[in-house]
């Protein structure tokens, strides 16, 4: 019997390790009013960044306007596609589209005014950063943002070329 536990503890802890994690299944808006199931995000195979911010965030802020400054570059070297994920409540989503069309952010914004999708990715705050590699697993997270962050993510997604 102790044979048999070991056994099943053993594969059950092989399959936990193999396991990738992925994007779970939330519905969200896009800012437009269209309807977005997370769990279909993806970029035909490239990578792909998820970050997640509000508008009341100066490093959020900062992350966004530095990562845009570089985001030509990295599409035209590495295909990467950003998704930004507004976490602003409910009253205050108004203020998203504004502060995306005043910075020029040609990121695909998402809005999570209720934090299902945060909290079903465990974030406690932003921002905070997801890589995805081109089959849709999650390869790399990192939260907080300090001037050159975006340096480092964008060799995460080099990496994640190599691969």
């Amino acid at each position: 019997m102790n044979k048999l536990f070991l056994s099943l503890c053993l594969l059950w802890a092989s399959v936990a390790v193999g396991a990738q994690e992925r994007l779970p299944k939330v519905t969200l808006k896009d800012l437009e009013g269209r309807t977005v199931q997370t769990d279909t995000i993806s970029n035909n195979g490239n990578p792909l960044v998820v970050t997640f911010f509000a508008t009341w965030c100066k490093p959020c802020d900062r992350e966004l306007k530095s990562i845009d400054e570089l985001y030509d570059d990295w599409r035209l070297e590495t295909g990467v596609r950003i998704v930004a994920v507004s976490i602003d409540q409910a009253q205050n989503v108004n203020k998203v589209k504004p502060l995306v069309d005043q910075n020029g952010w040609r990121y695909d914004v998402l809005l999570d005014p209720n934090g299902e999708f945060r909290r079903s990715l465990g974030i406690q705050s932003v921002p905070y950063t997801v890589l995805l590699d081109g089959q849709g697993r999650i390869v790399y997270k990192h939260n907080g943002y300090t001037d050159g962050a975006e340096m480092e993510l964008y060799k995460k997604v080099k990496e994640v070329l190599r691969r």
